[in-house]
């Protein structure tokens, strides 16, 4: 999946801007240790980690994201890995991941990675959409893709907490704290925001629909859900959260 990197920081910066608190509040990062950032996307959040004094590897899948990581914050180790299969020479005291997990629908294997590469009672810090995630963006996305003779297929991963907490406690990590919760969140222009959100995060739907079919989605979907998610001028999606704090035992 190739992903543009400009448009993530142009009109999503609220990605790794929100992120902001679960290192500063949950993760706590420490100087000398060492911290592994599981999709770092264009390193904000993994510049931040290294300023705390960490020693910090920032890994995503995506090229483009790297790139622009490296670009940025050229004092910072970033690397191309993804994050059902990497495999590092060393092991981590924290594994953090901030708005990526979601995106990896083989979680189990994630999950085995992620415990494979942390140190005994090393801490896992994890952010992603929870059960709900969206869910008024995908609606109507589905129903007008219907409407237009197209198929809507689902894509994301949006577990419930105790959906998730099960899988990390087989893979042999013990629950330390768990918040899920609404944020809606909003979006950077009111006359384009939702159509901005899915060109950025969505395109997957439209593999196979024509352009000109596309832009006809995406301009109903704004015109259809614009109403319901404004408030006081602003255009808000409806993000559910789901923050996971948890010890590899």
């Amino acid at each position: 999946m190739s992903w543009n990197a400009a448009l993530y920081k142009d009109k999503h910066a609220f990605v790794f801007g929100y992120g902001n608190s679960l290192v500063e509040d949950w993760l706590q990062p420490q100087a000398g240790e060492s911290i592994l950032d599981l999709g770092c996307g264009t390193g904000e959040l993994t510049s931040q980690l290294a300023a705390a004094g960490a020693s910090v590897t920032g890994i995503d899948a995506s090229v483009e994201m790297v790139h622009s990581a490296q670009q940025h914050f050229p004092d910072v180790t970033f690397k191309v890995a993804d994050a059902t299969s990497f495999s590092l020479p060393e092991t981590f005291d924290a594994i953090f991941s901030n708005a990526t997990l979601h995106w990896v629908r083989e979680k189990e294997k994630a999950i085995e990675r992620m415990h494979a590469h942390l140190n005994k009672g090393g801490r896992l810090v994890i952010e992603m959409g929870g059960k709900g995630n969206v869910q008024s963006i995908l609606a109507t996305l589905e129903k007008v893709m219907a409407a237009h003779g197209h198929t809507y297929v689902p894509f994301w991963y949006f577990p419930s907490p105790a959906e998730y907490a099960t899988l990390l406690e087989k893979a042999g990590f013990r629950i330390d704290r768990i918040h899920f919760f609404d944020r809606p969140t909003q979006l950077a222009d009111a006359a384009t925001g939702i159509i901005d959100w899915l060109e950025m995060f969505g395109h997957h739907f439209f593999a196979a629909v024509p352009e000109k079919d596309k832009i006809s989605i995406l301009q109903q979907v704004q015109q259809e859900l614009a109403p319901a998610l404004t408030r006081d001028g602003s255009l808000y999606a409806d993000y559910v959260r789901l923050r996971v704090s948890a010890i590899k035992i």
